[in-house]
């Protein structure tokens, strides 16, 4: 029994339509479903485009296609001009009954044809074309749809999900619908959430059908979507040696501001004390930068060992680089142990190059390249199934993981997901990652378990770039944008 709540429960296909079979079983019928998801899906329309006198719904065969006759025939009924285009000639199930509604209530269906796409007289459309058990790509008619239906994406209206969208995975099979919004029925299927969704769905709504609440718990969810959090306040007798120790391994040649920002996203978010291990030629720069971090010259693993005997956790990766230098401090620092380790960046690419569990708690944050070789797959498989993905990191390596990307997801060994809803283009750029390590370290160093530290990490870093980008915008954020919002958030601002 699930104990998540539906607004952040998301289910596969597979699980939606168990959900749908269980309602029909207890007593709701399919053509009831299909009418309160008609409704529901108007009522947004009609609250996101107020205006709006003209409706043409785009109309597959099977129980989407449905939804959107009795939208049509609702719409008509309450006195807009509202037509379908049909891509069949005839429905099947309930979604016949429910095209012979529309006729009846005088809705104009005409037949979509592939040569002569006709959308322009029309002041919002509806993607009813497929439905969440689309599972392969769409037909020529319809792709021809999909595709005049492009130009017109800030006035499309999605039902459950754009057609040609992947329920599971958010990438698109061959073709896929772009939207301004989208009104996902019974539950959130867990694709609007990761891959490429969101080039597709636009605002998203939850019309759960006013199922009941012990029939929407009886499906666990297969992931679910993080909640806003933050730490409480913390004890008025602190001191900081109650908030751990965080140790920066990383700033090779060149890459001194990796381990820098790693460094002060960790004292940002809480870590009493934090030191950094990284060469010599960057211990004045990061002292003179940021003075509250303890910056030591390491020229090697004999120098590294009495610095991880003070710490609590490990900040392993970021500038780390990929030389003898890097290769020792990496195999230096993940020995058996109680200390944590967060393992980003270049100490990623140098577990892929021996995978094995790692021996002492760990958080991985790889991105999809580097997933690709820690799994020794490729970009394109991982991005084609980022769950899957998730998983199979978590189990190979013994390790919560947090696969970065739109949508990022965290997994842990035993299979949980969770899913970030938050974080903007802007934060592709260089440095993101690194923050991301020092926020996670300093979780762990305050006490949080890998999974907690996991989550709640990647909430706070997506939503701090969120409140940066709102701002000054998206381009040209950089990583230390993130800070002052960060903290914030951290300490419980409702809107950085």
């Amino acid at each position: 029994m699930s104990e998540i709540e539906p607004a952040r429960a998301l289910y596969t296909a597979a699980q939606a339509r168990a959900l749908d079979a269980a309602a029909i079983a207890g007593g709701i019928a399919g053509s009831d479903l299909m009418r309160r998801a008609a409704a529901a899906a108007l009522a947004v329309l009609r609250a996101r485009w107020p205006e709006a006198r003209r409706i043409v719904v785009l109309a597959g065969p099977g129980n989407n296609g449905g939804d959107g006759f009795l939208l049509a025939a609702l719409a008509r009924a309450a006195g807009l001009d509202a037509r379908v285009q049909a891509l069949t000639a005839q429905s099947g199930g309930d979604a016949a009954t429910a095209r012979e509604v529309a006729r009846a209530a005088g809705v104009p269906i005409m037949a979509a044809d592939a040569d002569a796409v006709l959308l322009s007289a029309a002041d919002v459309y509806v993607d009813a074309l497929y439905g969440s058990g689309l599972n392969r790509a769409p037909t020529a008619i319809a792709a021809a749809l999909i595709a005049a239906l492009q130009p017109q994406a800030a006035r499309v209206l999605a039902l459950d999900l754009p057609s040609g969208l992947d329920a599971d995975t958010g990438m698109p099979r061959g073709v896929a619908v772009r939207a301004a919004a989208t009104v996902c029925f019974v539950g959130w299927k867990r694709g609007l959430y990761t891959g490429r969704a969101a080039e597709h769905v636009g605002v998203c709504t939850l019309a759960t059908l006013d199922l009941p609440h012990a029939l929407l718990a009886s499906q666990r969810s297969d992931a679910v979507l993080l909640a806003v959090a933050a730490l409480p306040p913390r004890d008025r007798a602190a001191h900081k040696g109650a908030f751990g120790h965080v140790l920066v391994i990383g700033g090779d040649h060149g890459m001194g501001g990796a381990a820098r920002l790693a460094g002060e996203a960790a004292l940002r978010t809480g870590a009493g004390l934090v030191s950094v291990a990284t060469r010599a030629a960057h211990v004045p720069a990061l002292l003179a930068a940021r003075p509250e971090l303890m910056v030591h010259a390491i020229d090697g693993a004999k120098e590294l060992t009495p610095l991880l005997a003070r710490a609590s956790v490990l900040a392993l990766g970021p500038g780390l680089g990929q030389g003898r230098w890097g290769e020792a401090l990496f195999a230096a620092a993940l020995v058996a142990g109680e200390r944590s380790v967060v393992v980003d960046a270049d100490a990623l690419n140098q577990l892929a190059r021996a995978p094995r569990r790692l021996p002492m708690p760990a958080v991985l944050t790889p991105h999809p390249g580097e997933a690709a070789r820690l799994l020794g797959s490729d970009i394109a498989a991982v991005q084609g199934d980022r769950y899957a993905a998730a998983r199979a990191l978590a189990a190979r390596y013994g390790a919560v993981v947090v696969l970065k990307g739109a949508g990022s997801l965290i997994a842990d060994p035993a299979g949980r997901i969770a899913v970030c809803p938050w974080g903007n283009p802007g934060m592709a750029a260089g440095g993101m990652g690194d923050v991301l390590t020092g926020v996670i370290a300093a979780l762990l160093a305050q006490g949080l378990a890998p999974w907690d530290a996991a989550c709640l990490g990647a909430g706070l870093h997506a939503r701090a770039g969120d409140a940066a980008a709102r701002s000054g915008g998206e381009r040209g954020l950089c990583a230390m944008d993130l800070f002052v919002p960060l903290r914030a958030l951290l300490n419980g601002a409702a809107d950085a």
